[in-house]
């Protein structure tokens, strides 16, 4: 993968000369993710120095991502909240889904592994699914962003970790472990939804029959456009292609629920559309 310069101060991708975090450094916390992910082995501490800037956390994302087989399918996007925001200069994050790990709802109940001892949580999302990108474009307006939408899903993101303490030291060691992806499902697509107002939706998040969290995607700066948005400016400047069909996890609308094996979890999208899953252990890859 070509080295990548992370220079728009506006949304923290800082240099990588600004970092105490090495390429060695973020080649072995790369190493380290991928291979207890592989083997759904739990990592009691952080694997190497903590990355201290959105741009260290790239790098090792992207370290991460050449290590792996697997074809990236579709991209997170996730919210960082204040005070980090404006530490790391930017509302958001984002990390890769891989294809493998995408899975259609079809109306059924989906079993969806997190790693057992290390973090897990459910989420309620819409799923942009994209046209082909102008690699480049490194600036979008809204209405761009949303041009570049094909369709929207609903769905779910399942985040989770070998590492537990993922989320306890801020968005760069989110960021660099695959933003704390493991999955998603993807739900039926919403007809005609450029007429509606997707982000006035009441989405609600419920586990084993109780419900954990509601919200409304307007709650984002600029809702699900401002999330594609954000995506498509930082693919963009990490030299990432978007071919059309990419999908897009736009962020979790009632919040992050943590949950674990043996847990179900449904997400109700304004009474329209729903989606359910059960949780389980994830388990080693085959070799």
């Amino acid at each position: 993968m070509t080295p990548v310069s992370y220079k728009d101060a506006d949304h923290g991708w800082n240099s990588p000369a600004v970092t105490a975090i090495t390429s060695f450094d973020a080649s072995r916390i790369a190493a380290a993710f991928v291979s207890a992910r592989r083997e759904a082995r739990v990592l009691a501490d952080y694997p190497g120095p903590l990355p201290e800037t959105l741009g260290a956390a790239y790098r090792i994302q992207d370290a991460a991502i050449a290590l792996q087989a697997t074809r990236v399918a579709g991209w997170k996007v996730g919210r960082i909240w204040p005070p980090h925001e404006s530490r790391f200069g930017s509302n958001r994050l984002s990390g890769p889904i891989a294809a493998e790990h995408v899975f259609h709802a079809a109306g059924q109940t989906v079993a969806m592994p997190v790693f057992q001892g290390g973090f897990g949580a459910v989420e309620a999302e819409f799923i942009c699914v994209l046209r082909e990108a102008d690699p480049a474009q490194t600036r979008y307006t809204l209405a761009e962003a949303a041009a570049a939408i094909a369709a929207v899903h609903v769905g779910i993101e399942i985040a989770s970790s070998p590492f537990p303490g993922i989320n306890d030291h801020g968005p760069a060691v989110t960021v660099s472990d695959f933003g704390n992806n493991h999955g998603l499902i993807l739900g039926l697509p919403v007809p005609d939804w450029q007429g509606l107002d997707l982000d006035g939706w009441l989405v609600s998040v419920s586990i084993d029959g109780q419900i954990v969290g509601e919200g409304r995607s307007g709650s984002f700066p600029d809702g699900m456009v401002g999330s594609v948005r954000f995506l498509l400016e930082l693919l963009a400047s990490r030299g990432i292609a978007v071919p059309a069909g990419t999908l897009v996890s736009t962020g979790a609308i009632s919040g992050v629920h943590p949950i674990a094996p043996g847990q179900s979890a449904q997400a109700d999208f304004d009474g329209r559309h729903g989606i359910a899953c059960r949780i389980v252990a994830a388990r080693p890859e085959a070799a």
